[in-house]
């Protein structure tokens, strides 16, 4: 992000009422590389792809903020490697982490990997530090430290189903999972903002919680997601959660998250209503079944459905109700941008 979009950022997440109804778009390699015209495997593995695509889509889009902007990641095998995982990298498809636990109990032999030198993390950091000066040279600097939630990280490697029966079955395991998971992702927060002192946002991303009930929430996501957003002392603190998240949206502010994106399938003032009115609101139009495939048409229908029943534009961002979706064409990013424009008076 530029610095004048980051101190617009700010002024949206303190309360204050933008100009105009900003629209902001979390954008990563499912969207990113084959929009630019590359394959997903050369975005991974080449710096100057890496910088190509995001510059383009910088340049293209100007009135866009892309969060958390030049995402150096490798889909959800990032941390997953960290640990051990063996990871799959198709040419043009996403890559996957396989699992490394046969069960519970096997959490116990697991050690916190050092975020310096294990797994694809240095990796990150490398390709950030490889395009750092061109980055900064075209006004943008990297203002996010970016991390998968724990729950998310433990379903891959235990297995999803198999995470989520360990919850039932095998509780003090599963605590000592994310023990030391959460102490990792702190570690990697906590070096992120080291080797970048720009950055004063911390993104984390799990789609895990959407799939627990309010007392699990409470037992095995809340703690652990409050130490990792303690991590850093920054302004800016968002959530993505795109699966199931009226449960998540009540606990937003005694986390301490302030920026929210969930799913389309949630009304906004229903998010707003749980979240209250200290939560900043990234969201939520269908990202596949309008953002990707609908018309101009359709994109200003959702948006204007969106916002009706909203009586003030503070601490909302228009976007897409998730990550932005593969084969979102450029027309309909500008029918998104057209559709902001045209409230910039709502109330």
């Amino acid at each position: 992000m530029t610095d004048a979009q980051w101190q617009e950022l700010l002024r949206v997440v303190g309360g204050e009422m933008p100009e105009r109804l900003p629209v902001g778009l979390i954008v990563d390699s499912p969207w990113l590389p084959n929009w630019a015209g590359y394959s997903i495997l050369d975005y991974y593995t080449s710096d100057e792809v890496f910088l190509a695509a995001n510059l383009a889509a910088e340049k293209r889009f100007p009135a866009v903020w892309f969060l958390p902007g030049f995402w150096s990641e490798y889909g959800m095998c990032t941390e997953p490697s960290a640990f051990g995982a063996l990871c799959r990298f198709p040419e043009d498809e996403l890559p996957f982490a396989e699992r490394i636990l046969a069960e519970p109990a096997d959490a116990r032999r697991l050690k916190k990997p050092d975020c310096r030198r294990d797994g694809l993390a240095p990796f990150m950091i490398k390709r950030l530090v490889h395009c750092a000066d061109r980055m900064e040279g075209e006004g943008h600097a990297v203002r996010f430290a970016v991390a998968r939630g724990p729950l998310n990280i433990a379903s891959f490697l235990l297995g999803h189903t198999e995470f989520l029966l360990a919850i039932r079955t095998d509780p003090e395991e599963v605590h000592l999972l994310l023990r030391i998971i959460t102490d990792f992702l702190v570690d990697w927060l906590v070096y992120q903002k080291k080797c970048f002192p720009s950055i004063e946002g911390v993104l984390a991303l799990d789609d895990l919680v959407g799939f627990i009930k309010d007392a699990d929430f409470q037992e095995f996501a809340v703690p652990y997601l409050r130490e990792i957003y303690a991590a850093l002392d920054a302004p800016v603190k968002a959530f993505h959660n795109d699966a199931f998240g009226l449960i998540t949206a009540r606990h937003l502010a005694s986390i301490g998250i302030n920026l929210f994106n969930f799913s389309f399938e949630h009304p906004v003032e229903r998010i707003r209503e749980l979240a209250g009115e200290t939560v900043t609101l990234l969201g939520n139009i269908p990202p596949r079944d309008v953002l990707a495939e609908g018309s101009a048409e359709d994109i200003g229908r959702s948006v204007a459905a969106m916002l009706a029943p909203l009586g003030d534009g503070r601490r909302l961002i228009l976007s897409c109700g998730g990550g932005t979706p593969p084969g979102v064409p450029t027309e309909n990013i500008d029918a998104l941008c057209r559709a902001a424009e045209e409230r910039v008076s709502m109330p």
